[in-house]
C-alpha cells in the first residue's frame, strides 16, 4: 500500500513509486496527451491511474494516513504549471470513476495551505474564468455534481465568492436552483446558500449595493416557488441572511416593506408545517421592528385577529425559544395601533 512518509519519499510493501512532484508531471503530461490526441483512449487506463494516485496521496487511505508534507509538495507543483485548468477542462472524457477522483482531488486542493496564504486562492485570482467553467457544468447533467461540488469548495476562497456575487454570475445561479432535476437544483441551492453566508463582509456589501435587484429576484424565483424544497430553503436561507449582525442594515429596509410582508403572512399560511415554522422566525421580525412604517402597521393591524388565530393553530414544539417567540409575537400583535 502507497504511503507517503516525507517529501520526495514514497513507500511501498514492493517497490519505490513516483514522488508527489512526479505523479504530477505524470498527470500534465497525460492531460496534455490526451487532450491533443485522436487517440486519447489509449491513454485513458494509465490516466485514471495517475488520477487515483493523486488522490491516494492527498487523501490517504485505511492502512495510510495523508502526509502533510506529501500534501504540500503535490498542491506546489500541481499550480505551478496549470494542472489544475487541465483536469478540470477534461473532466467530461473521464469515466464516472476518474471524475469522482478528480472530483476530490480538486476540492483536496482548495484546502492545502501553503506557507502564509492558500496557494488555491492566489491561483484562482488570475484563473477567474475557470470559475465560469465551473458554474456552467450544472448545464450537463453528467458533470453538474461534479463541477458544483469543485465550485462549493472554491466558495471558501474569498475572492470566487466576489466574483460570484455579481447580478450576471447570480442569475444563473437563480436558473440552475429551478432546474426540473432535483439533485442539480438541490446542489445549485446548497452552492447559494454557502455562497451567501460564508464571507460575511463580502456578502454585505453586495447587498447593500444590490438590494433590490437581489431581493426582488429572491422573493419572485425562490420564496413565491411552486417547489416546497425550493419555498422551505429559501425562507430558511433568508432567515440566516436577516439576522447575521454584518446585514442588520439589509435586515432594517427588508421588514419595512409591505410587499415582503405580505410574502412572509402568505407562507405562515403554507401547507408545509416546516415552512410556516421558518416563515414565523423571519415574520417576528417584522413586528419585533421597533420602527415599523405606517403601512407595516396598517397591514399588522388589520390581519391581527387571523395572524393571532393562525399563531395560536401553530403546532406545540419543544423548543422553548420558539414558543417564547411565539407568546411575545401574539403579545405584540394584541397591543399594536395604528398612530393618528
Amino acid at each position: 500500500m502507497l504511503c507517503f512518509s516525507a517529501v520526495g519519499k514514497t513507500v511501498m510493501n514492493t517497490k519505490k513509486l513516483r514522488t508527489p512532484a512526479e505523479v504530477v508531471q505524470k498527470t500534465r503530461s497525460l492531460l496534455l496527451y490526451s487532450n491533443n490526441s485522436f487517440n486519447a483512449g489509449s491513454q485513458a487506463p494509465e490516466l485514471n491511474s495517475v488520477i487515483k494516485e493523486l488522490k491516494l496521496i492527498l487523501y490517504g487511505d485505511d492502512n495510510c494516513e495523508p502526509s502533510e508534507e506529501a500534501c504540500m509538495q503535490l498542491t506546489e507543483e500541481f499550480f505551478k504549471d496549470d494542472t489544475l485548468r487541465l483536469l478540470i477542462i477534461f473532466l467530461p472524457k473521464l469515466n464516472l470513476e476518474a471524475r469522482k477522483d478528480a472530483t476530490q482531488v480538486v476540492t483536496s486542493l482548495q484546502r492545502q495551505p501553503l506557507l502564509s496564504r492558500f496557494q488555491a486562492s492566489r491561483y484562482l485570482e488570475t484563473n477567474l474564468d475557470l470559475v465560469d467553467i465551473l458554474i456552467s457544468g450544472y448545464e450537463d447533467p453528467q458533470l453538474a455534481l461534479h463541477y458544483g461540488r469543485m465550485l462549493k469548495e472554491c466558495l471558501r476562497h474569498q475572492i470566487v465568492a466576489s466574483y460570484l456575487l455579481e447580478p450576471s454570475q447570480l442569475k444563473k445561479l437563480f436558473g440552475y436552483i429551478q432546474h426540473p432535476s432535483f439533485d442539480i437544483a438541490a446542489d445549485a441551492a446548497d452552492v447559494f446558500k454557502d455562497l451567501l453566508t460564508r464571507h460575511k463582509s463580502t456578502v454585505s456589501g453586495f447587498l447593500s449595493k444590490n438590494y433590490s435587484w437581489f431581493f426582488t429576484e429572491f422573493n419572485e424565483k425562490l420564496m413565491k416557488s411552486t417547489s416546497y424544497i425550493t419555498r422551505r430553503q429559501a425562507v430558511k436561507l433568508l432567515g440566516c441572511i436577516l439576522l447575521e449582525r454584518s446585514n442588520s442594515h439589509v435586515m432594517t429596509r427588508y421588514v419595512s416593506s409591505k410587499e415582503n410582508l405580505v410574502i412572509l403572512m402568505n407562507l405562515l399560511r403554507d401547507t408545509s408545517k416546516n415552512i410556516q415554522i421558518d416563515a414565523f422566525h423571519v415574520f417576528k421580525l417584522f413586528v419585533a421592528n421597533e420602527k415599523k412604517s405606517p403601512e407595516i402597521v396598517s397591514i399588522l393591524v388589520t390581519n391581527r385577529s387571523k395572524l393571532i388565530r393562525l399563531l395560536g393553530a401553530f403546532m406545540q414544539t419543544d423548543d422553548e425559544v420558539f414558543e417564547t417567540d411565539k407568546i411575545q409575537v401574539v403579545n405584540e400583535l394584541a397591543v399594536l395601533e395604528l398612530k393618528e
